[in-house]
């Protein structure tokens, strides 16, 4: 076993007997809860109320449902599941708008759909489920490698979760802080807090602490200070989706990081497959950003934080520039100071 794999201990999505199990990361670190699923309308529901959460693992989640929904439709319309299935993926696809895994994964399983004929389709879209799956793993893996290969010590700070909660396993930027740590000579782990749905403090550092990595956790606010001091080399996060340019859009709260990143001459590094890559997207003012409910604002664990009568804006996301971004890392290789022209060598021209 290699230190990288005892520093893996979490999975978030797993098959078993026949369904789908999402560990329910609303609940954590309070408890630990599986939730099994066998209907495609509770799985959309469960992406859209963050019960799984991050591109890869929504993607995984998404393809898994795939899988469910066919077998239902074959068992109701028999040679004519395939147009049945139609409303099925629509529903998926529209869960979560902004991360593009999800509707790379439904590409994928869409291909395998043209392909079959009317005989029983779950046999092929498992095989294609659970090879999206574990391709993930891998992907992970290699990106925790190049990654930790450009980080010579230093303290390190990451933001939201990109961990093995986020993801097949391992992670993406949590993957590539597993693997420096995995080398030593790193400092200190810091985690935003991550407003208002908190990933860092109950996600990223309940990971981190089930895998025995030291952390520390601090409010996005303090960590202009904290570079400040000198001890930060990188700031590491993932990215729900990557424009062709460049752009990474990413939890909220991403480009105050970057921006103080550069300030302070700390180094930012952007962490995801290529499977978020969109190369149909030009540049990030062109993602879309999901928008969700100003109670997740204005409350904080069902109770009320803010003066009865006031507003929220609260976008999930937002978009760093290409020009703040020192290093995307990929499970293909890293691309130094991205720009358009390096992004489309990355995706073979696409």
């Amino acid at each position: 076993m290699t230190a990288e794999t005892r520093l893996d201990t979490v999975r978030a999505v797993r098959w078993h007997d026949n369904h789908l199990e999402l560990l329910d990361q609303r609940l954590l670190p309070a408890r630990s809860q599986f939730n099994a699923y066998e209907d495609v309308d509770e799985i959309a529901q469960a992406i859209r109320d963050m019960v799984v959460r991050g591109a890869p693992a929504i993607g995984i989640a998404a393809a898994y449902g795939v899988v469910i929904a066919a077998r239902r439709r074959f068992s109701e319309a028999g040679a004519g599941w395939r147009e049945a299935l139609e409303s099925d993926l629509e529903r998926l696809a529209a869960s979560r708008p902004t991360a593009v895994n999800l509707f790379w994964a439904l590409d994928r399983m869409r291909n395998v759909i043209d392909k079959l004929g009317a005989d029983d389709p779950e046999p092929a879209l498992l095989a294609e489920a659970r090879c999206i799956h574990e391709e993930d793993i891998a992907a992970n893996y290699r990106m925790g490698e190049l990654g930790a290969a450009l980080i010579e010590g230093g303290d390190l700070i990451t933001h939201c979760n990109t961990g093995s909660l986020a993801t097949g396993g391992y992670g993406t930027a949590l993957g590539v802080i597993r693997s420096a740590v995995a080398r030593g000579g790193i400092g200190q782990v810091y985690a935003d807090e991550t407003r208002p749905w908190l990933q860092g403090s109950r996600l990223t550092a309940w990971e981190l602490v089930q895998d025995g990595i030291p952390v520390k956790l601090i409010c996005e606010g303090a960590a202009a200070s904290l570079m400040r001091q000198g001890k930060v080399s990188w700031v590491i996060v993932g990215s729900d989706r990557i424009a062709a340019n460049g752009d990474v859009a990413n939890k909220i709260g991403t480009y105050s990081l970057a921006v103080n990143a550069r300030h302070h001459g700390v180094k930012f590094m952007v962490v995801a497959p290529t499977s978020t890559v969109d190369m149909n997207t030009p540049t990030g003012a062109d993602i879309p950003i999901e928008q969700r409910a100003e109670d997740e604002v204005l409350s904080l664990n069902g109770q009320s934080v803010a003066a009865e009568g006031a507003g929220a804006w609260n976008p999930a996301f937002d978009v760093t520039p290409a020009e703040l971004v020192d290093a995307i890392v990929t499970e293909r290789g890293v691309v130094a100071w991205p720009d358009g022209e390096k992004m489309a060598r990355l995706m073979g021209g696409r």
